[in-house]
């Protein structure tokens, strides 16, 4: 499926194109590109503008976009030069292994593009606990803080830490039991599974997603020290052209010579109220004054809990968005987040933030309940709805991106479309939540029109149908003579 959507959405997004620069006088279509810069990724479109390079200070090349810089100001890069991997290689298959779950590989591929800048591996004990107690690391050269609400940790069992002895450097190996990494100068200490649940979630309540998956299960021991990545990380389903590095991203918003990039993250279909926020954000920077803001549309690529949409549904359904003109293509780069989701709240949605400093953003919008989930055994929101704006105002590390909270959008009956809500004629207006779009969509009815463009709900109906079929029961086969 992943490969046709993707001829599907090159062939359409360059048609849409082609219509939009005959059919809008005012759009200036010369520096526009019929072959994006990275080929196969049909959501972005780039110009041929010089990119700026400079040196980090550990003297590898990184990207320093004009708009926001990196934490720690250089943006790390830990996948091994092509030229230089053949010995690692050789190196890691003599080191003691750590079997990676397929989370600790996303984590893997987070750190080594640098989202987490400037964190150099996972976490030794000093900055665990930072992190996990203070949500940021204060850094040795000049005593300043960075944001860090999320540990970002590597668990082993009692048999792995014996197996690796006195060894200062591991091998990391992917789930074929090919080794795909180093981590060097290692330590190991206490994982004290309460404390990370307490403090991460604010609750050790049973039934947390994350927690069952990756935590519950995890041994009793963490494992840190600095990463060295053989190759870049990669997944083979039809989806890592969109999985753009910040690195890309900078140069992305360099080439197309950004005055300000506003980052919209999300794990769920976009529907109009979306797009609406969207193109009203990128209108309110255009009336302060800035001259080409560029959206990133960044949805969450890593891990989610069962009754989300998955990644490569999500993908073809904003492909429809930009196909359908919902948002203009010529402003918008939708490029897949790597990280896992937690659903840890106003804890995790600073990490959400942090990310796209390091990509680039220096503008994001928060929502109501970002990174939250209802209570796992309780029918109420896990996290009060507006703390997660509020902490993001405050947060340590975070001031110098330019927070927007959104206002609240609903579906207008009197209009009939996605608008603003006015208190002033609540019963106007009708709440569509993410749990109630999923109910139309399961049982084929449509929403009222306006509230998603056509052809994007189109591609949750069929997601939807594929699920009923799957879940019917199969007929018995019959076997002739």
């Amino acid at each position: 499926m992943s490969l046709s959507i993707k001829l599907h959405v090159t062939t359409s997004h360059l048609n849409y194109l082609n219509h939009h620069a005959k059919t809008n006088t005012n759009t200036n279509t010369s520096n526009i590109r019929t072959k994006p810069i990275y080929t196969s990724n049909p959501l972005i479109i780039t110009t041929s503008r010089s990119r700026k390079m400079s040196l980090g200070s550990y003297g590898a090349p990184f990207i320093k976009s004009s708009l926001i810089e990196p934490d720690g100001g250089a943006l790390v890069d830990l996948v091994v030069p092509e030229s230089q991997r053949g010995p690692k290689i050789l190196e890691a298959e003599a080191l003691p292994k750590v079997k990676l779950t397929k989370i600790d590989i996303e984590w893997v591929h987070v750190i080594s593009e640098g989202w987490a800048s400037p964190l150099r591996g996972f976490m030794r004990e000093d900055e665990y606990l930072q992190s996990l107690h203070f949500n940021a690391l204060r850094l040795k050269g000049n005593g300043s803080l960075v944001n860090m609400s999320l540990p970002i940790v590597l668990a082993i069992d009692d048999q792995t830490k014996e197996k690796i002895g006195n060894s200062s450097n591991v091998g990391l190996l992917g789930p074929s039991g090919d080794c795909i990494a180093i981590l060097r100068s290692i330590e190991i200490y206490k994982h004290n599974k309460e404390e990370r649940i307490a403090r991460t979630w604010g609750t050790i309540a049973v039934g947390l997603p994350y927690v069952e998956e990756a935590i519950t299960p995890a041994g009793n021991w963490l494992l840190g020290g600095d990463l060295e990545v053989l190759k870049p990380i990669k997944y083979n389903d039809g989806l890592d052209n969109y999985r753009l590095s910040p690195k890309q991203l900078r140069e992305e918003f360099d080439g197309r010579e950004a005055d300000a990039v506003f980052a919209f993250q999300l794990r769920n279909p976009v529907h109009n109220g979306h797009a609406l926020l969207m193109n009203d954000t990128r209108k309110r920077l255009l009336e302060m004054g800035y001259k080409n803001p560029i959206l990133l549309l960044h949805p969450l690529g890593g891990f989610t809990k069962a009754d989300d949409v998955p990644l490569s549904v999500r993908m073809e359904q904003h492909s429809k968005v930009l196909e359908d003109g919902v948002l203009d293509p010529e402003t918008t780069i939708v490029a897949i987040f790597p990280s896992p989701m937690h659903y840890a709240g106003p804890t995790e949605v600073q990490w959400h933030a942090k990310a796209r400093i390091n990509a680039g953003a220096n503008f994001y919008i928060v929502g109501r309940d970002p990174a939250g989930m209802g209570h796992p055994t309780e029918k109420r929101d896990l996290y009060d709805p507006d703390h997660g704006k509020k902490v993001l105002s405050m947060a340590p590390g975070l001031e110098k991106l330019n927070i927007l909270p959104f206002r609240v959008a609903a579906y207008d009956t009197s209009e009939n479309k996605m608008a603003f809500f006015d208190p002033s004629r609540a019963k106007d207006f009708l709440f569509i939540s993410g749990t109630k779009m999923r109910a139309y969509a399961k049982s084929g009815e449509n929403p009222p029109d306006g509230f998603m463009c056509p052809n994007g709900w189109k591609v949750l109906l069929k997601y939807y149908e594929s699920l009923q079929t799957e879940e019917s029961p199969q007929q018995p086969a019959v076997l002739s003579a």
